[in-house]
């Protein structure tokens, strides 16, 4: 809410009062202050000027060049190519902007040369003073900007087109809608100032007649409706308003348009009362219906777009259709025009939500619509559209018809809560007197009698005890509130074993070198045919987003590995040698009734840690991480399976990855062919660790052993075995074989090529033995070498390599 300075001297006096202390107390007080800016900041050194001359240039068939008086003695000499300005322009008064000046957008004038003749400044136009047609409706679309004669000279032109005023940005909260109003925020600044504050009560005059031989108000639905209240105006003159209207509309941040139009918007800002002007002419038989809209009714609305509408929204209509959305926008088929005689002039008070649900479903969102929907006062309507009536007359924009129509089905009774003085102190932590509480209610309307307190109806926020001990501590200062320690029992907060486990997690991904990526939950269905995922896999069936933002965030993922490869093929696309990412992310899986997702289930969610490399890690390198990882959560048993049916990865270098029998996730090369989607080249690595399962498999006792007292011995084993035999099992079978001595066994080389048949590879271990009581002899070393080597060559046919 933009509330110009100058406007509140209309209800109450801030004279003294700083910009910059308006600011300071206003927000202190509970009405947050953006910021207040001088309207004409930017501009200096523009003041107005009288054209005493104009001749052609002598080398310009389009520049003229003036002799201006700017009321500072000489003459200033400008030369102009302004299409308007001509020898009949002499006398007229312009604003010029002086040498050493400058204009909005940080535009500066200085003196100079147009082709030989000098130039001590510049004429300017309404748009370069940063203003709109509206604002000066006199003026040239195209030239230099004429002002009304008897227009000081020498004056500064802020002054002029009131441009030097101070405006302060309001940020009002959603249960303050009578801060949206001049009204609201002078009468916030006279408590917060001590300042006296009234509000004069509009007078009519009217011209006799009777709005009833014109026209009738029907109100159906009165829940939606709680009061219309209408006025009729006849013999409209349509002409600009009057400078002192345009220029607050403007300094507001309204448009100004005409005298009918402004003056419809002047009263919305001054009270908070939306207001819409039907042109009566227009209404069939004179009679306005308020009523449900009907499902298949449409309307045009005067921005010119059609509308379906239901009978879920309100709707202003005359005998035979819609004329208006209730609380949104006016309807084209009434809309005022230049021949335009008669005008019914509407104050009415809507339902907020049915306002909201309207506006959203339509995809319109207005200034009207934005008051409504936070709910307004019904006892404003009648002094609101007197208002406007009072302004026609006072700008003779017409002929005010005798009589008010006023359906009223609201409630006249004030809302009363108790008055309590010691309570309110408790909550607060003060010791207020109950008379000084009383004083600070009363500097907002609020009224004392018998032991309650009478809420004003337009503080529709005021529900309880509480509501009324904010306002007291607000006007009191809540900087005079003293600062006091909690007095319950302090409880420090810790991490809950899941999440400890989980940061312990992220640490070790970390020192592994992997930084930590975040990416969205909802992804595209198209994600699913980029990972290889086949049409009838059934992890494509998908939780679906009811209000997506686009096809490419429409369902949520029940897999993390196509967000972790976007991440990899953005890294990969901005030309980084190598990447290596980790993500904590969540999956959702939905319940799944007849192959569809049952949309009125939440999905499971499951939180999975993805990882993702290229560029410079082994798959062996990429295994110790999952590793170290399952190592730091104390995971025993750890072991990994081959894994060839997974379509997303190489089906020779894909691994599942198991504690005993529990399946932890899958790890591995991913396919080539995802890759060429993803315009990844090289070979990358991925995995994806169900982050439940592993803190299930978690041995939460951990034990610890003293440095061994004797030394081990190590023996290496290279055996030559087939291609397809993983190198997994082959470790496994010598740490079951080799005996209690065997302390670690490692797989230190791998190797294909010469020497070794085809279809053969040679791998290679190196087994560290010891004994906790002992030094090992050569024999105890030797037989366990035996007995590793049989059972390699029982198991695997495998065959030491020589």
């Amino acid at each position: 809410m933009k509330l110009p300075l100058s406007w509140l001297s209309d209800y109450t006096d801030i004279s003294g009062v700083t910009p910059k202390e308006f600011d300071a107390k206003m927000t202190m007080s509970g009405s947050k202050v953006e910021e207040v800016v001088y309207l004409g900041e930017e501009i200096e050194n523009v003041v107005t000027g009288k054209v005493l001359s104009v001749t052609d240039h002598p080398d310009s068939d389009h520049l003229k060049i003036c002799q201006l008086d700017v009321g500072q003695g000489e003459p200033v000499q400008i030369v102009t190519g302004a299409p308007n300005v001509t020898e009949a322009s002499v006398g007229e008064i312009c604003p010029v902007a002086l040498h050493k000046s400058a204009l909005p957008g940080g535009v500066k004038i200085t003196k100079g040369k147009l082709r030989g003749v000098p130039s001590n400044g510049m004429m300017c136009s309404f748009q370069e003073l940063g203003l709109t047609h509206g604002c000066v409706p006199y003026a040239c679309e195209n030239g230099i900007l004429f002002l009304p004669d008897g227009t000081p000279v020498g004056e500064d032109i802020r002054k002029v087109v009131g441009l030097d005023d101070y405006v302060a940005d309001f940020e009002i909260t959603s249960n303050r809608p009578d801060c949206l109003s001049v009204i609201g925020l002078a009468r916030e600044a006279a408590a917060t100032f001590d300042r006296p504050f009234s509000v004069k009560t509009p007078e009519v005059k009217g011209v006799g007649d009777d709005i009833g031989h014109y026209m009738s108000v029907e109100v159906r639905d009165p829940d939606l409706c709680p009061r219309y209240t209408a006025r009729l105006v006849k013999n409209i003159k349509i002409e600009p308003s009057p400078a002192w209207i345009r220029e607050r509309l403007h300094a507001a941040g309204v448009r100004p348009i005409n005298n009918i139009v402004d003056i419809t918007n002047y009263v919305m800002l001054e009270y908070g009362q939306p207001m819409h002007a039907f042109d009566y002419a227009c209404l069939s038989d004179g009679k306005i219906v308020v009523r449900r809209a009907q499902n298949g009714e449409s309307i045009q609305t005067l921005d010119g777009v059609d509308h379906d509408l239901t009978d879920k929204m309100l709707a202003i209509c005359d005998h035979d259709k819609p004329v208006a959305v209730a609380g949104v926008m006016g309807g084209a088929n009434s809309e005022i025009e230049d021949d335009t005689k008669t005008v019914v002039f509407e104050s009415a008070c809507f339902h907020g939500a049915t306002v909201r649900v309207t506006a959203k479903a339509l995809g319109m969102r207005t200034e009207a619509s934005g008051r409504f929907e936070k709910g307004l006062d019904p006892r404003m309507t009648l002094s609101a559209v007197d208002r406007a009536c009072e302004l026609v007359e006072e700008l003779h924009a017409g002929e005010v018809v005798n009589g008010v129509i006023d359906v009223d089905s609201s409630d006249p009774a004030p809302k009363r809560l108790p008055f309590e003085p010691d309570k309110m102190n408790a909550l607060l932590g003060l010791a207020i007197p109950a008379d000084e509480q009383k004083r600070l209610l009363e500097k907002l309307d609020f009224t004392v009698e018998g032991g309650e307190v009478v809420v004003p109806s337009f503080r529709t926020d005021i529900l309880r005890m509480c509501d009324l001990a904010e306002e007291v501590a607000r006007m009191y200062g809540y900087d005079q509130i003293p600062t006091t320690l909690y007095a319950g029992e302090m409880v420090q907060g810790e991490y809950t074993p899941k999440q400890q486990a989980e940061r312990e997690v992220s640490l070790i991904c970390r020192e592994a070198g992997f930084d930590e990526s975040m990416s969205h939950s909802f992804i595209s269905p198209k994600f699913y045919d980029m990972i290889g995922w086949p049409e009838n896999d059934p992890r494509r069936v998908s939780t679906t987003i009811l209000n997506p933002l686009g096809e490419d965030f429409s369902i949520m993922r029940t897999t993390i590995l196509p967000s972790m490869l976007d991440s990899l093929a953005h890294n990969h696309a901005h030309r980084n040698p190598s990447a290596s990412l980790f993500e904590l992310g969540t999956i959702y899986t939905p319940t799944v009734r007849d192959g569809k997702a049952d949309q009125t289930i939440l999905p499971r969610e499951e939180k999975i840690l993805a990882l993702g490399s290229y560029g410079s890690r082994s798959f062996f390198q990429f295994k110790g991480v999952i590793e170290a990882v399952a190592h730091e959560l104390n995971i025993k048993g750890l072991s990994f399976e081959t894994e060839s049916g997974n379509p997303s990865y190489h089906p020779g270098r894909c691994a599942r990855v198991m504690a005993g029998d529990q399946l932890l996730g899958v790890f591995g090369t991913v396919h080539p062919t995802v890759c060429k989607t993803y315009g990844l080249s090289g070979e990358v690595l991925a995995a994806e660790l169900h982050m439940d399962v592993l803190f299930a498999a978690m041995d939460p006792t951990r034990l610890y052993h003293a440095l061994p007292k004797f030394p081990a011995s190590t023996r290496d084993i290279a055996v030559i075995v087939d291609d397809a035999v993983p190198a997994a099992s082959l470790q496994k079978a010598i740490e079951q074989a080799a005996g209690s001595i065997l302390e670690s066994v490692s797989l230190f080389d791998v190797y294909k090529g010469e020497n070794i048949p085809e279809g053969k590879k040679s791998l290679a271990y190196s087994m560290s033995l010891r004994a906790p009581d002992r030094t090992l002899t050569d024999e105890e070393c030797d037989k366990a070498m035996r007995d590793a080597i049989a059972a390699l060559e029982k198991d695997f046919g495998a065959k030491l390599r020589g």
